[in-house]
């Protein structure tokens, strides 16, 4: 019954990724020629696509008898789908159907990137045995789905307001971000991949705590834990050792995710010979940015006091559960509260004179390159208590 019930839940969820990729088509075109059945067919897609995502969801929640939040696919697929549950809610709200066309493609790829890791569903370890960490990663989870949807009206804000033609620091600041989504684009690729092409290879080596540690590597090793050595092969691996504070591993996929990222870059421009700005101005030439840049606040407003819960409150009560202790410096606490800072920081300037506009989209940007920051890089790369998620 249990293996039914997963295999229902991940068809549900592939399901509703088709369906959010075939719901771009009817968006773009009610963007561009203002049709009204092209609207409704692409809302309603995306309506039936969040529907079977929460079928997923709590299909999955009953097979393994817990909140499918506790490993990095299963969060960022519920991220994913709570940035498109946001997106609804922001469409009905203010009717602007731009949103959802660049929004389903940021949730697309967080939902990808979460299907490259293991959808395996293991018993929890005694620190995740809490309804605490329940309440604690739905609430980041939805917390930051809000908050990255200031991402999104930044974006779009800023390709309506500059003159992407000329070289400034916003046109060349704006290209980097989309030359950042190519990068995870990148990383989706890569990894599957290789894990199609390459047989998988095992490491031993010993970790910082002196304890021997094996670590499985399903791309090509550009980089190793110092003194790691093959398990039951002959030959080198890796180019460059690192220290054993950092797992090599999950740093090897991120330089993997830069090199075929940038290698995908590099060819969109030659083929089309412009920025990637250039290419997407064309669809926010219709929008109205104070619109725009009321929802990038609005959205903010809304979503920094539920972080300000699920990452901080909630985070502490469960901490103290599960360590004996409200805080202790983790990385992921750290970046956190660097997070809830910036945010707070935001608030208070976006009260002074200057701060709405060019200004407010960047903060929007800058917010959401911290969350990706914080639930990417920190949980992979940095040891600490949170790397098992």
């Amino acid at each position: 019954m249990k293996v039914n019930l997963l295999e229902l839940s991940s068809q549900s969820l592939f399901l509703a990724f088709i369906l959010l990729v075939i719901s771009i088509i009817p968006i773009g075109i009610a963007v561009k020629s203002k049709r009204e059945l092209a609207r409704r067919i692409g809302v309603g897609v995306t309506y039936l696509s969040f529907l079977l995502q929460l079928v997923y969801f709590f299909l999955r929640w009953t097979a393994i008898g817990h909140a499918p939040v506790s490993n990095m696919y299963e969060f960022m697929t519920f991220f994913g789908i709570m940035l498109i549950g946001s997106t609804l809610i922001m469409y009905q709200m203010y009717k602007q159907i731009i949103v959802a066309l660049f929004s389903i493609p940021v949730s697309l790829i967080i939902i990808g990137y979460g299907a490259v890791f293991t959808r395996e569903a293991s018993p929890l370890i005694p620190a995740l045995q809490s309804n605490w960490l329940t309440i604690h990663v739905i609430t980041v989870a939805v917390s930051s789905a809000i908050l990255s949807f200031a991402f999104v009206t930044g974006v779009i804000y800023l390709l309506n307001v500059l003159n992407v033609e000329e070289r400034t620091k916003h046109t060349r600041g704006l290209e980097v971000v989309m030359y950042c989504l190519i990068v995870v684009v990148g990383f989706i690729v890569s990894s599957m991949t290789f894990s199609m092409t390459m047989d998988e290879k095992i490491v031993q080596f010993e970790n910082k705590e002196q304890v021997m540690e094996e670590a499985t590597y399903k791309m090509p090793a550009i980089v190793v834990n110092d003194g790691a050595v093959l398990i039951d092969t002959e030959g080198a691996i890796g180019v460059l050792e690192l220290s054993n504070s950092i797992d090599a591993k999950q740093l090897n996929s991120i330089l993997w995710a830069f090199i075929v990222g940038t290698s995908m870059y590099i060819l969109i421009r030659l083929i089309t010979k412009k920025k990637i700005i250039q290419l997407v101005k064309p669809l926010t030439l219709k929008v109205n940015p104070v619109v725009m840049d009321e929802i990038t606040y609005r959205t903010i407003i809304v979503g920094f006091p539920l972080f300000s819960l699920g990452g901080l409150l909630f985070a502490m009560i469960w901490a103290h559960l599960a360590w004996g202790r409200f805080w202790g410096w983790d990385p992921k606490e750290v970046w956190a509260l660097i997070t809830w800072l910036f945010y707070a920081a935001f608030l208070h300037l976006r009260t002074s004179n200057g701060w709405e506009g060019k200004r407010t989209a960047w903060m929007g940007i800058i917010g959401f390159g911290l969350i990706v920051f914080n639930q990417v890089f920190v949980n992979l790369v940095i040891a600490g208590l949170h790397s098992y998620a």
